[in-house]
């Protein structure tokens, strides 16, 4: 049986393990007080070149709660695109914190700023929550990449319009090590306030570790860590494992066997015609199979079905141009009937104002049968004697 289930399905490289092993016997202090913390916290300041606050959680949505439920106040929410992993894959962490997720519809897993702006405008007094921190995952959970350009367009705005912008890295080496890219871990780190870098996706036993640019903005972090359950006793095997990681270039070296690995998988998908709902340059793949063809691939390998439908690129285009005709359709019918019911009201409003304006003129000849029969008998000779009756 062969597994493509995910990339957290073993245990870690073993240099890692290496590692452990080789620093088990050591007493150290805990709560990531120790030098090994210490000594990872310096490589990844050195790595992304910013002096930067470093800490060390366990996982992703651990991450995302502890990070958001701290900036935020309780009446402040996130934007975060629909297919966001705090939006469809935390069981509703961050409402669970108090906050509203805002969710955008989106084509490829990716915000833009017009859909952050859309979302602003929509929220603009104190009867609705107030948008206070921008959310996005890169890669992203369909396996596209933010390019260097598109992060500096999003943190340009963010900063224009005073929100947090924080990046979910759990697969930041992904994007990074990402065919055609041009991200760094700089670029990540001055174009964002806070993002964590990934280590249970990219070969660690677990281990995220978040980065707030400016210290000042992380001074009492460590109080919510405590609360959310975020500080391990044995804080140095975070600390060992991120060391480790971040020399001689381990961290970008998973990341391309791993995408170098997925790229040959679609690049054979890709020839044999099987469609895709993206077309992926990271080791996420989301290809698209029959019912059938998917039970008999249960037979030797293993992976994750996404249960919900999925359309294609094209299946898509296609679904959205049929539905602009049908709505376009309906609104002709529907001003059709407008026009129609205008039409009738007219008529029988003329109707009515010559009935009314008949009966008018029937009293005033009855009452003042000395007026002429040349002078006008109407709407305005009506209106005058009503005032007078």
């Amino acid at each position: 049986m062969y597994s493509f289930l995910n990339d957290y399905s073993e245990g870690a490289h073993d240099r890692i393990i290496d590692a452990l092993v080789r620093t088990n016997h050591e007493v150290t202090v805990g709560y990531g007080m120790d030098e090994y913390s210490d000594m990872a916290k310096k490589r990844i300041i050195d790595e992304i070149g910013v002096d930067a606050d470093v800490h060390f959680l366990l996982g992703g949505t651990q991450a995302n709660l502890c990070v958001i439920s701290y900036l935020l106040k309780p009446y402040e929410a996130v934007i975060a695109c629909d297919t966001g992993h705090i939006n469809v894959h935390e069981a509703g962490s961050i409402e669970a914190t108090g906050h509203k997720v805002l969710p955008v519809n989106n084509k490829d897993g990716k915000l833009t700023v017009n859909d952050i702006r859309e979302v602003m405008s929509l929220h603009h007094n104190e009867h609705m929550v107030k948008p206070k921190m921008v959310y996005i995952s890169n890669s992203t959970e369909i396996g596209s990449v933010y390019t260097k350009d598109e992060l500096e367009e999003i943190y340009r705005y963010t900063k224009e319009n005073d929100l947090y912008f924080f990046i979910d890295g759990a697969r930041l080496a992904n994007a990074i090590m990402a065919e055609g890219s041009n991200l760094t871990l700089h670029d990540v780190a001055v174009n964002s306030d806070v993002f964590y870098i990934g280590g249970t996706k990219n070969g660690l036993l677990f281990g995220e570790a978040v980065i707030f640019k400016d210290k000042k903005l992380s001074d009492s972090f460590r109080y919510t860590m405590k609360q959310r359950g975020a500080i391990l006793a044995k804080g140095r095997i975070l600390g060992v494992q991120f060391n480790e990681l971040f020399k001689d270039g381990l961290y970008y070296e998973m990341a391309k066997h791993a995408n170098s690995l997925a790229m040959k998988i679609q690049d054979t998908l890709i020839e044999l015609n099987v469609p895709l709902v993206v077309k992926s340059t990271t080791n996420q793949i989301f290809p698209v199979f029959s019912h059938e063809i998917i039970e008999k691939m249960k037979e030797k390998y293993l992976f994750e079905e996404v249960v919900a439908p999925v359309r294609t690129e094209s299946t898509e285009n296609k679904a959205n141009i049929a539905k602009e005709v049908s709505d376009r359709k309906a609104e002709i019918t529907r001003v059709e009937k407008l026009v129609s019911n205008e039409t009738q009201n007219r008529t029988q409003a003329v109707e009515a104002v010559d009935t009314k304006v008949g009966s008018l003129t029937n009293r005033v000849n009855k009452f003042v049968p000395v007026i002429s029969s040349e002078e006008p008998v109407g709407t305005e000779m009506g209106h005058v004697w009503l005032e007078i009756l």
